[in-house]
């Protein structure tokens, strides 16, 4: 979370946000996790969640709003929803989004990669089992999903860099983007036993 916070903020005065737009910035950087549906939890609930947090640190209804808008429309399943790409963010969306995305591409990305195929017992690499290129929300979202941990590289951390929404967001996830790439590449090299 502070990893994207910290993105998030620099992203912000990148894109010229003056206090008040980094302050929605921040708090939905911060928030944007809270009741995560990967773990079990429904938009509801984070809303509620965030809501009543936010209600009880004194924050006013209209911010509380601004914030909730923001994480909603954070997380990439909602790229996924048909037409969803087309859709107007604010700035203050674009720029959490971006950063989250940030977060799971290039070094840090490989290394949550990795981590949440172990926690759930996800295959690491399977030749056999070729990546699904054109999910579906749907597909996404799914229980059954037990794609290999290398496929989620193809099926979603290398469509990140061309989902970016600002022009700062879109120069760091070129470079975190060849990153991945070459380690895709020294990976299967080893796999293969080439190196």
């Amino acid at each position: 979370i502070e990893r994207v916070r910290r993105t998030a903020l620099h992203l912000a005065k990148l894109e010229g946000l003056d206090s008040d737009r980094a302050l929605v910035v921040e708090l939905a950087a911060l928030l944007h996790d809270i009741c995560d549906w990967k773990y079990g939890s429904t938009d509801q609930d984070a809303q509620a969640a965030i809501t009543d947090f936010l209600l009880n640190q004194g924050q006013p209804s209209d911010l509380i709003q601004q914030v909730w808008d923001v994480v909603s429309s954070t997380g990439f399943k909602e790229e996924l929803a048909a037409g969803s790409s087309r859709r107007t963010l604010t700035k203050e969306a674009a720029v959490v989004q971006d950063a989250d995305r940030l977060d799971a591409i290039g070094a840090v990305g490989i290394a949550r990669c990795f981590t949440f195929g172990g926690r759930f017992s996800r295959v690491l690499y399977d030749p056999a089992t070729p990546p699904r290129p054109n999910l579906t929300k749907e597909q996404y979202m799914a229980e059954s999903n037990k794609a290999t941990t290398i496929n989620h590289f193809y099926e979603k951390l290398l469509k990140v860099k061309d989902l970016m929404k600002t022009d700062a967001g879109r120069h760091m996830a070129q470079q975190r983007h060849d990153f991945m790439e070459q380690y895709l590449e020294q990976f299967k090299a080893e796999w293969k036993g080439l190196l």
